[in-house]
């Protein structure tokens, strides 16, 4: 029994970790608040509803970083809205946002929210920074 314990401790050891750091740009003001959502689930992007796994954090609009650390590494993605009027979601009107939304890696705007693929970076070192340009439509 001594001899299979010291096999057993390098497979239950901690997985590799890092650092998120994301840095938001092009806030039209400091009204309101940021609400950051990262998760590896592509069911549940970009909204995070029924993700548990799900990180989320809501930052004063005047806050331009966020950080998350200790994330096991892999693939992510980021969804962010400015929530102006701190109502805790993205007003829209007819389907269209009335307040700021970005994602990560900053993929090009259609018809609707980006698929997770499109925003979709790996977390595969000690660090990764992500920079998400905030986009009005209104």
């Amino acid at each position: 029994m001594l001899l299979a314990l010291p096999l057993a401790l390098p497979l239950t050891g901690a997985m590799p970790v890092g650092r998120l750091e994301v840095s938001i740009q092009n806030l039209r003001s400091a009204k309101g608040s940021v609400r950051i959502c990262l998760t590896a689930d592509p069911a549940n992007f970009p909204a995070c509803v029924d993700d548990a796994q799900a990180l989320t954090r809501s930052v004063p609009a005047g806050v331009r970083t966020v950080g998350f650390d200790a994330l096991p590494q892999g693939s992510y993605a980021l969804a962010v809205i400015h929530d102006e009027n701190g109502n805790r979601r993205l007003d829209t009107f007819a389907g269209i946002p009335r307040e700021g939304f970005g994602f990560s890696r900053n993929p090009p705007m259609r018809f609707g929210a980006p698929r997770f693929a499109a925003a979709r970076f790996t977390l595969a070192g000690d660090a990764e920074m992500q920079q998400v340009r905030m986009r009005y439509i209104f």
